[in-house]
């Protein structure tokens, strides 16, 4: 027999009103913080008892966990739908940069849900943070993997590069004016795969005995001024 959330005498099954809780916190934590929302607020926006929260979670924080888990997943989702899309590497590098763009100028932007976090929770050994961490450990990982696919050269490095790439301009996409924290971005990914692609034709050709690497496959600085200036 299913479950039903007490007192309401809907039917419906306890997990909706997980999901309900975990939307509601996802909504409140992230525009005004974690610490400033209490639970009797998430109850009564969440429209739960007391009860069926703490039948979910054990705390606020374990609620936190959740969400933070939550943001980790849909950012999963999104990679894969752009690996599902049968794109190559650095197609499905643009199109990250291109969602994280539109994150950015998004209404209600209010940064990087996951360095919000991360500054509420210092101590590393906090779960929130910890959860934190994991995200940022898949998601460099995720993304050296693909700038490997182009060439392994200093792909851990060109991974690095990227995800402080994203970093600075989700800051500065709050901060600042969103716009150009995004084109910023764009650029900055663009000198980076075409720098990256570089490393990778000179590979090759230094691996070509009698053969030295080509002038057009010299690496040059990265171009981060507007077009056309």
């Amino acid at each position: 027999m299913t479950k039903t959330e007490a007192g309401t005498g809907t039917g419906r099954r306890v997990s909706e009103a997980r999901e309900r809780l975990l939307r509601t916190a996802g909504q409140l934590f992230y525009a005004e913080g974690i610490h400033t929302v209490g639970v009797d607020r998430l109850v009564a926006e969440s429209k739960v008892t007391n009860a069926t929260f703490y039948r979910h979670f054990r705390s606020k924080e374990d609620l936190a966990v959740a969400y933070i888990g939550s943001v980790d997943q849909a950012i999963r989702a999104q990679i894969d739908s752009l690996t599902a899309a049968d794109l190559p590497a650095d197609g499905i590098l643009r199109g990250i940069g291109a969602s994280l763009v539109e994150q950015i100028r998004s209404p209600g932007y209010r940064g990087c849900a996951f360095l919000n976090a991360a500054a509420e929770f210092p101590d590393p050994d906090h779960p929130v943070h910890r959860a934190v961490v994991q995200h940022r450990e898949w998601f460099l990982q995720t993304i050296t993997g693909l700038f490997a696919e182009i060439t392994t050269v200093q792909a851990e490095h060109a991974g690095q590069h990227f995800v402080m790439l994203r970093d600075g301009a989700m800051s500065a996409g709050y901060l600042g004016d969103p716009v150009p924290a995004g084109e910023t971005l764009l650029r900055g990914i663009e000198g980076l795969l075409r720098i990256h692609a570089a490393r990778g034709l000179d590979e090759h050709a230094g691996s070509t005995p009698g053969q030295a690497p080509s002038a057009a496959t010299t690496v040059s600085d990265i171009e981060c001024s507007p077009p056309g200036a």
